[in-house]
């Protein structure tokens, strides 16, 4: 039996609550460090919900604090989220009929979590859909932009952030995301492309580490796409 939007929204949203802990929590670490780049609440509340990558607004924020400019760091962030086009191609079902503002808002709430608690409901049989989807976006945003301006608002509070060891949250935040990401070994030779270019191109040929990532995210993207990762 299906479920009124509302209700199948609600459902969404109740059942990724669990995963939504562990984006609070690299949510609070990347707000602690993107103080350091000058960021202020505002600024990074809007950022969350404009763009609402986690990882790719870690990238473009430390590519920020590292020098390498505003277009460097916008391009890494795109490059980082080349995956989502493949994520969004999985499920193009969901969004077969729907009207242009439900696709734009379905394909900007679409995280790994949500896409992939969806499709594990699929699975089990239940009949749940775009709603279901952007009820789990919609708590996942919620929730990242909390934990990030609470982060950054912190960090503003704090006389020296880096002499408590806080350089390192970039890092950790960022480990955290890359663990999330990776499903299996079906997943290893995307990787292994990916961190192959960005090698080749930063210590091979010299490039920006930017510029590698960029490079490594579309190889990494393509080879998803030749072998079927989806």
């Amino acid at each position: 039996m299906s479920q009124s939007a509302p209700d199948e929204a609600w459902a969404g949203a109740r059942e990724i609550a669990p995963l939504a802990v562990g984006v609070a929590i690299y949510g609070l670490a990347f707000g602690l460090l993107a103080a350091q780049a000058g960021f202020g609440p505002l600024a990074l509340g809007t950022m969350g919900a404009t763009v609402f990558a986690g990882g790719a607004q870690i990238i473009a924020t430390q590519q920020v604090l590292a020098g390498a400019g505003a277009a460097a760091a916008i391009v890494a962030g795109l490059a980082l989220n080349l995956r989502l086009l493949l994520v969004a191609a999985s499920i193009r079902d969901v969004y077969a009929g729907r009207r242009w503002w439900q696709v734009a808002l379905g394909a900007h709430l679409t995280t790994d979590e949500n896409w992939a608690l969806m499709l594990a409901q699929r699975a089990k049989g239940r009949a749940v859909g775009y709603w279901y989807l952007v009820g789990g976006g919609a708590c996942l945003l919620l929730v990242w932009c909390l934990a990030t301006v609470t982060g950054v608002a912190f960090a503003q509070a704090l006389p020296e952030p880096k002499s408590l060891g806080m350089d390192f949250a970039f890092t950790a935040a960022f480990i955290a995301i890359a663990r999330s990401l990776w499903k299996g070994r079906r997943d290893l030779l995307p990787w292994l492309t990916a961190i192959g270019i960005v090698a080749l191109a930063t210590h091979g040929l010299g490039l920006a580490p930017a510029w590698g990532l960029v490079l490594g995210g579309v190889a990494g993207a393509a080879m998803a796409g030749v072998v079927g990762r989806d």
